[in-house]
């Protein structure tokens, strides 16, 4: 595992089992994820829409950039390439919405 410099962002809902295991991989990889709860925003989930041009959660961005969900970053994960993702500082301040 490599040092984790990544900013992680992770839209999610609270009873979603995808979140869970999106949550549980990249806490194993020693990532520091700021949850962001969208079940009762519509604003954020339109957002979310817009930007992934997907409806469901999880929603994880890496430095800002939407890489997907659960199977996404497990996929990323098998190739290698989640580590070299994490491991890359973010480059400027990101605009994804938390509050």
């Amino acid at each position: 595992m490599s040092t984790v410099a990544a900013e992680v962002v992770m839209y999610r809902t609270p009873f979603c089992p995808y979140c869970v295991r999106a949550a549980q991989l990249l806490s194993r990889k020693g990532a520091r994820v700021r949850e962001v709860d969208v079940s009762d925003d519509p604003e954020k989930r339109d957002w979310l829409m817009e930007v992934t041009r997907m409806r469901t959660v999880p929603q994880i961005f890496i430095n800002g950039a939407p890489v997907g969900g659960f199977d996404d970053i497990a996929a990323l994960d098998r190739r290698g390439v989640l580590d070299q993702l994490l491991s890359e500082a973010p480059r400027a301040p990101t605009a994804t919405p938390t509050a």
